[in-house]
C-alpha cells in the first residue's frame, strides 16, 4: 500500500474574464451561489431536526458542477451521484422541487420518493441519482449510444468521484465508450476522499485521468475551484463528442468543505491540508475575478445574492407548505414484466 500523500492545491494564474460573455460569468456565479446557500439552508434544518433521512452535502464543490452543466446544451443528459444537489441544481433543477424532494413532498422532482440520495429531473436533462457507487457511468453510456444510434446530437455527461474510478462497471463502461465512439463525458470530481480513504491509499497512480490512455480516449486532469477551466474543458469535450470524435475523462481536482455526510466530522484528514483547500473556495475566488472585470459592480453582485437568499427561503417555504405523498401513490411508476 502506498504512503498517504498530504495533496495541496495547486492553484493556477487565472486569466481575465473580458474574453467571456457577461450573461454567462454571471449566471455561473449565481448558480454557485444557489447550490452553496442552498446546501447551507438544508445542513441547517437537518441540525434543527425539521428535515427527514439523511444528506452527503457539495459544499466547496460548486465550481465543477456549475462549470460543466453550463457548457453543455439543453437536450444534453447528465447522471449524478448521491452528492448530487448542486449537480441537479447546476442543470436547471429548481430549488423549489428539489428542497420539496428532500422533504418528501409530492411536489418534489421525484414526488417525494427519491430523497436526497435520488434527485434529479429528466425535464431539464438531469436522470434521477443513482446512489449505488460506479453504477451510473454504464448506464450514462448507454444513454449515449442511443443518442448516437438516434443521431440525435445529444451528449451524455457522467459525474462521479474518484472513487469510483476504481470499480469494474466504470471501467467497463469507458471501454465500451471508447471501441464504440459514443457520445459521453466521464467528469471525475476528485475530492481526494471515498468516504474516509485517502485516494493515495488505493491507486498506484497519482491522477484518475491517466487511465483514460489504457482506453484510447483523451485525458486531462484540472484544477476543478475554476469553474471557467472545467467550462472550456467540457466544452471541447462535447464538441468533440458532437462531431463523432467519440468520449473524453476529464477530473476536476476539488475538495469538500465538510465529512463524507452530516454526521461525519471528518477528523481523519490532516488539518494542513484542509486549511489549504479551504482557502481556496471556488465562490469567493470567483466573485473576486468579477470584481475585477469592470463589468460587474459590488452592488450588482449583492443583488445576485439577495435574489439567491430570497430563492432559497422561497423554496423552504414551498416545501413545507406542500402535501405529502398518498398511501396510493407507492404503486405509481412501478414496474413489473
Amino acid at each position: 500500500m502506498r504512503a498517504l500523500t498530504i495533496r495541496l492545491p495547486q492553484v493556477p494564474d487565472f486569466a481575465p474574464l473580458d474574453a467571456y460573455d457577461h450573461d454567462l460569468l454571471r449566471e455561473i456565479y449565481r448558480r454557485m451561489v444557489l447550490i452553496r446557500q442552498f446546501e447551507l439552508k438544508v445542513n441547517e434544518l437537518f441540525l434543527q431536526g425539521v428535515m427527514p433521512g439523511t444528506i452527503h452535502l457539495s459544499l466547496g464543490q460548486e465550481a465543477s458542477a456549475v462549470g460543466a452543466c453550463l457548457a453543455l446544451e439543453a437536450g444534453d443528459v447528465i447522471t449524478l451521484t448521491h452528492r448530487g444537489h448542486g449537480q441537479a441544481l447546476a442543470k436547471g433543477v429548481s430549488a423549489d422541487s428539489l428542497m420539496a424532494e428532500l422533504f418528501g413532498k409530492v411536489t418534489g422532482c421525484c414526488r417525494g420518493k427519491g430523497g436526497s440520495l435520488h434527485v434529479g429531473d429528466m425535464s431539464v436533462g438531469a436522470l434521477p441519482a443513482i446512489a449505488i457507487v460506479g453504477a451510473s457511468s454504464p448506464i450514462a453510456a448507454g444513454m449515449a449510444f442511443a443518442f448516437k444510434r438516434g443521431e440525435t446530437g445529444q451528449v451524455a455527461l457522467n459525474f462521479f468521484g474518484e472513487g469510483t474510478a476504481n470499480k469494474g462497471d466504470w471501467h467497463e463502461a469507458l471501454n465500451l465508450a471508447a471501441i464504440w465512439k459514443l457520445p459521453v463525458i466521464f467528469l471525475c470530481e476528485n475530492n481526494l476522499y471515498g468516504v474516509s480513504t485517502h485516494v493515495t491509499e488505493v491507486m498506484a497512480i497519482d491522477y484518475v485521468a491517466e487511465r483514460a490512455s489504457a482506453y484510447g480516449m483523451p485525458g486531462s486532469t484540472i484544477y476543478g475551484n475554476d469553474p471557467i477551466a472545467v467550462h472550456e474543458a467540457v466544452k471541447s469535450a462535447a464538441d468533440q463528442a458532437r462531431a463523432g470524435g467519440g468520449p473524453a475523462l476529464i477530473e476536476c481536482l476539488t475538495y469538500r468543505r465538510g465529512g463524507h455526510k452530516r454526521d461525519d466530522p471528518g477528523a481523519y484528514r490532516p488539518q494542513e491540508e484542509v486549511q489549504a483547500w479551504l482557502r481556496t473556495d471556488p465562490i469567493p475566488a470567483y466573485r473576486e475575478r468579477l470584481l475585477a472585470d469592470s463589468r460587474f459592480s459590488l452592488s450588482a453582485i449583492e443583488a445576485i445574492d439577495a435574489a439567491v437568499a430570497s430563492t432559497i427561503d422561497a423554496s423552504v417555504e414551498f416545501a413545507l407548505a406542500s402535501a405529502a405523498p398518498t398511501t396510493e401513490s407507492a404503486w405509481e411508476h412501478v414496474y413489473a414484466d
